[in-house]
């Protein structure tokens, strides 16, 4: 009798000693994150003092380092899932590369100076008083961090920069009234919910049908690929090319847009020229096979991986640490403008916060977006990784505003559902059906778009705005903001 009993307590005692273990490995991410927000505070206390002028500078640089910690566990994962999602990288390697990446864009051309968000949609002059707008950033600050930390946990990938502008908006109008709001921004930012994601699934799909079609297809597959393969890789250099001169590398050397795709059709055609006796040479010991083919682009997706991140950490940094500026440029300064200086210690808040939330918290979505919302392989994840780029390039030549998180996700989006359709089409044919190995309606379902994370993703979209808005509303409101209210 009593070794039965004994039996039970072991067990009990097992359980409990794996709970303890796995309480304390969910721990220590949030430890962490907590560390590295107490060193952002007492770094920036050190430079400036605990005086109560900067007390609002220290309590900014923290709300600022936990916007980028977001980022990083966020939106990031756009750039490296369709690597990892593809078995191109290892989710370490990826996470490594990304982090490295994302620092390095945000500090060598993050730009010394940044036109703030907030002057875009809120006019600062309506609210008048430097505190006030002081207040409302870091409200707005606050409340697009928290809502991308909800979406995070939830394993939607929203737009940080729409997060940013919510908050912004809600802040402003709860401090000055609606008056204060640039509508027509707004309203670009709106319709930039549909043209981004169906930008960036149109130009996926068309890449992938062209390559399913010109070389998987074909009779050689490999003759196929020696040609056709060096002009794709010239034709994603040369996208990259453009794409890091308008918006990885615009703080540093700043060109006009015929002199970014002339430098950017001259660095696809070096590459298709470096990358011809490359391929020509792999080719000759490849099978006639599709799986041997997709190899081909294992590079070009790590490649276009890394540009992603270095061009996300150089343009989007200005999400963590753009209303930080605008409050120090405020207390510092006294005012504001539609351009404030960037110092570097805020640049490095920003690029430090962004590496520190992806390392820790990043492998969470970049595994959603690389795997569960449709099945990647490296030419469909070469494909994602190229519309990135040239979505970015049209939309900027027709002057549309677009949102590089909705680009990478509606190219996704894009490849699914075209294998969706091919798949569909294929089994509709009776001969087919009768050669299909297993169950025709297993099969057709291996292909479809999951349909819970697709809406789960459209949804965290579509709220972005308004729920951002909301919250910081609220702050805004706990702060002492009744600019509405006087409004009314």
């Amino acid at each position: 009798m009593a070794k039965p009993k004994l039996d039970k307590d072991l067990k009990r005692l097992s359980r409990l000693e794996y709970g303890l273990q796995e309480t304390g490995r969910g721990l220590l991410p949030v430890t962490l994150c907590v560390l590295f927000l107490v060193l952002t505070g007492l770094a920036v206390a050190s430079m400036f003092g605990f005086g109560a002028q900067w007390a609002i500078v220290i309590a900014a640089s923290v709300v600022g380092g936990y916007m980028a910690l977001n980022i990083g566990a966020n939106d990031v994962a756009n750039n490296m899932s369709p690597a990892v999602g593809s078995r191109a990288l290892t989710i370490v390697t990826a996470v490594i590369i990304a982090a490295i990446c994302e620092a390095a864009g945000a500090i060598i051309a993050g730009g010394d100076v940044v036109t703030t968000v907030s002057s875009r949609i809120i006019d600062p002059q309506a609210i008048g008083d430097p505190e006030v707008y002081v207040r409302s950033m870091i409200a707005a600050l606050f409340a697009a961090a928290l809502w991308i930390n909800i979406a995070t946990l939830i394993g939607a990938p929203v737009s940080t920069t729409h997060s940013v502008i919510g908050g912004v908006l809600g802040a402003g109008v709860m401090a000055a009234g609606f008056g204060a709001a640039n509508w027509s921004m707004v309203m670009q930012i709106v319709a930039s919910w549909v043209i981004s994601p169906v930008f960036g699934g149109v130009v996926a799909a068309v890449f992938l049908a062209y390559i399913e079609r010109s070389i998987l297809n074909a009779h050689d597959k490999v003759a196929a690929a020696r040609v056709r393969v060096p002009i794709l890789v010239g034709i994603m250099a040369g996208a990259f090319g453009t794409y890091l001169q308008m918006k990885g590398l615009s703080q540093l050397m700043p060109v006009p847009f015929w002199l970014a795709l002339t430098i950017g059709a001259l660095i696809g055609v070096l590459f298709w020229l470096l990358s011809r006796p490359y391929v020509g040479q792999r080719v000759q010991i490849m099978e006639n096979h599709k799986n041997s083919i997709g190899s081909l682009f294992t590079i070009p997706v790590i490649g276009g991986a890394a540009l992603l991140s270095f061009a996300h950490g150089s343009n989007d940094v200005a999400n963590a640490v753009g209303p930080l500026a605008a409050i120090y440029a405020a207390v510092a300064e006294g005012g504001w403008g539609q351009e404030v200086e960037l110092p570097f210690w805020i640049l490095l808040i920003g690029a430090l916060g962004i590496a520190v939330g992806l390392l820790l918290y990043g492998p969470k979505l970049i595994r959603t977006v690389g795997s569960k919302i449709t099945k990647l392989n490296r030419v469909r994840a070469f494909c994602v990784t190229l519309s990135a780029g040239i979505t970015v390039i049209i939309a900027s030549a027709l002057g549309l505003p677009v949102s590089s998180t909705h680009i990478a996700i509606g190219s996704l989006f894009g490849v699914g559902f075209l294998r969706e359709l091919l798949v569909n089409w294929s089994l509709s044919n009776s001969r087919t059906q009768t050669n299909v190995n297993g169950d025709p309606e297993k099969l057709k379902r291996r292909y479809l778009v999951r349909r819970s994370h697709m809406f789960t993703i459209i949804a965290a979209w579509l709220i972005t705005v308004p729920a951002t808005a909301a919250i910081a509303a609220v702050i805004a409101f706990a702060l002492g903001l009744t600019g509405w209210i006087d409004f009314v």
